[in-house]
C-alpha cells in the first residue's frame, strides 16, 4: 500500500497472514505491530479486493446473507466451536432489477 509507515517486510508478512486466514489480533502479535494497525491493514486489504472485483454488478440491489453450521455431535461444545461442524454461507438476491422497454 502507498504511504504506509510499516516496513515492506511487515507489510508482506501481514499480507501472507491475511491470505492464510489468520485473525488480525494473532497477526499483530506475530508481526509485532499494534492490533488496531493490523485490523486497519486487513480492512484496507478487504477494501482493495472489493474495489478490484470484476463481479460487482452481481451485488446491485438488495442482498440477503446467512450462515449456518451443520454436522458434529451433540455432546460437548455446541455452536461455531464444535468439533466436526461445517460452515455454510449463502447469498440471496432479493427483488432483482427489472428491465422495462
Amino acid at each position: 500500500m502507498r504511504k504506509s509507515r510499516l516496513s515492506q517486510h511487515k507489510q508482506n508478512k501481514l499480507i501472507e497472514l491475511f491470505v492464510a486466514g489468520v485473525t488480525a489480533r494473532t497477526a499483530a502479535e506475530l508481526v509485532n505491530v499494534n492490533k488496531t494497525t493490523a485490523a486497519y491493514y486487513f480492512h484496507r486489504l478487504r477494501f482493495l479486493i472489493y474495489q478490484n472485483s470484476p463481479h460487482l454488478e452481481m451485488f446491485d440491489g438488495e442482498i440477503e446473507a446467512d450462515e449456518s453450521y451443520f454436522g458434529g455431535t451433540r455432546k460437548g461444545k455446541r455452536g461455531r466451536g464444535a468439533v466436526g461442524k461445517t460452515a455454510v454461507f449463502g447469498l440471496l438476491k432479493r427483488n432483482p432489477p427489472r428491465c422495462y422497454r
